[in-house]
């Protein structure tokens, strides 16, 4: 039995970004995959005085048409900057010294290649958070590149040798379970449970970045949470 699971790279996503991970063998993060200005790929949310609110890797100019491995870093970008907006946020967290380490090390991290800084920021924070999950990048694998959607997930699922294919909820309707069943996958999906916590005694904010969790719960707490607290549907 090989669970796959296949995702975009994304910038300190969300919990369930990483119960994912851990519900999964290998883990294939697109490169070869079109940037898209309005999710995720360069920016998520923090809490700021009870609020969400953005942090964000400024990019290079580049064509709409490009990858997320063609895309780079503005060269103006200031980790030192990034890095004090966070500390301003979570200075008073009860998880923020040791965590603080962490974002030093994302956010200074040399690569100005915008695939490479952000597999470079998951790969870190999964060995933070002793997640032993394979991580592999989808250019890698002999397939047609062409291929788009389902056809492509269905393509690398077949040549990572993958028995259960696993996604997030939120692509329940994208793709066939059939499709899946007549390659021999079984199709899966993680639903995560509700994790609340306590933020600086204020309504609580959820599904912030990961870098939230980590400032206010241990990390035996954070770790616990994203190997159990979700559900495969």
């Amino acid at each position: 039995m090989r669970r796959v699971a296949i995702m975009q790279p994304y910038f300190m996503p969300y919990i369930g970004y990483f119960q994912l991970i851990a519900a999964v063998d290998l883990f294939i993060v697109y490169d070869n995959v079109k940037y898209t200005k309005k999710g995720w790929i360069n920016r998520n949310r923090i809490l700021c005085d009870g609020h969400e609110a953005l942090i964000s890797l400024p990019l290079k100019a580049g064509a709409d048409s490009l990858h997320v491995h063609e895309r780079q870093l503005a060269a103006d970008f200031d980790a030192r900057k990034l890095v004090r907006q966070i500390t301003g946020a979570y200075r008073s967290a009860p998880g923020f010294e040791e965590t603080l380490p962490l974002v030093e090390r994302i956010c200074g991290h040399a690569d100005r290649n915008l695939f490479g800084f952000l597999h470079h920021s998951i790969v870190a924070t999964c060995r933070h958070l002793g997640l032993c999950t394979e991580v592999a990048v989808s250019s890698a694998f002999a397939i047609d590149h062409g291929l788009k959607a389902q056809d492509k997930v269905l393509a690398l699922c077949q040549a990572a040798g993958a028995t259960t294919y696993v996604n997030a909820i939120g692509g329940t309707e994208l793709y066939s379970p059939d499709a899946f069943r007549d390659r021999g996958i079984d199709l899966r999906f993680i639903k995560s449970r509700p994790f609340e916590y306590h933020q600086f005694g204020k309504d609580f904010v959820p599904w912030l970045s990961i870098l939230d969790v980590m400032m206010f719960n241990p990390r035996d707490a954070v770790v616990a949470a994203i190997r159990g607290n979700f559900d495969l549907v």
